[in-house]
């Protein structure tokens, strides 16, 4: 079976590593929190201006102030600091977050990313991804395989306007994981979800790939 979306959250969380700082994009991203290692350290960072979000509330826990980038509740810890969300954007443009994890529309296999519009739909803004994919140090996509027509969101080139060009380091779909080549060149299949084959990524795969596994 293809991975849901826990399970997705469960392999990104295997990207962590002690002494991370993290920054969690919206959407299944934010679900990576959850499965943090025990007796791992990672710093969680906001980009609203806050470094060490704690865990989702409890109903009875929830404080309306308490708000991630993407609007959520969450909980703080004894460690949390607050600063302003310029000082914020001077961590992530600095290059001192090791590790952002991002939802996305369609990354192609050079490591461009788009995930911040789509033509002729209402937008808020772009938010903070555009500065994290170009000052952070890692950046890996969280992502269904395929849009809700069934076409391939792991593409040759991205059709849709970009967030950032060669900045993404890893692919992780409900079908499978794949690196980016550091050169451009192409995706490396490294990983299947249970029970997913080879023909089936090879259909549903408009990228260029070689397999790894």
């Amino acid at each position: 079976m293809p991975w849901n979306r826990d399970d997705l959250a469960k392999r990104a969380a295997r990207e962590l590593q002690d002494g991370f700082y993290v920054n969690l994009g919206i959407g299944i991203p934010t679900l990576v929190a959850n499965h943090i290692p025990e007796g791992m350290t990672v710093t969680l960072q906001s980009e609203n201006g806050m470094l060490g979000m704690g865990p989702f509330p409890y109903e009875d826990e929830i404080d309306a102030d308490l708000i991630n980038a993407g609007k959520q509740t969450i909980t703080e810890l004894d460690e949390t600091s607050y600063f302003s969300s310029s000082d914020s954007f001077a961590m992530i443009r600095g290059g001192h977050i090791n590790l952002t994890i991002l939802g996305a529309m369609e990354v192609a296999e050079n490591g461009d990313i788009a995930n911040w519009m789509i033509p002729g739909k209402l937008v808020k803004g772009m938010g903070g991804a555009m500065d994290l994919v170009a000052g952070v140090k890692r950046v890996v996509v969280v992502m269904d395989h395929a849009n809700k027509h069934g076409e391939s969101k792991v593409l040759k080139a991205c059709t849709l306007p970009l967030t950032g060009t060669r900045v993404v380091n890893l692919i992780i779909t409900n079908l499978g994981v794949f690196e980016v080549k550091p050169d451009g060149s192409g995706l490396k299949l490294i990983e299947l979800a249970p029970d997913v084959t080879l023909e089936e990524i090879a259909e549903k795969t408009e990228a260029a790939y070689e397999v790894a596994i």
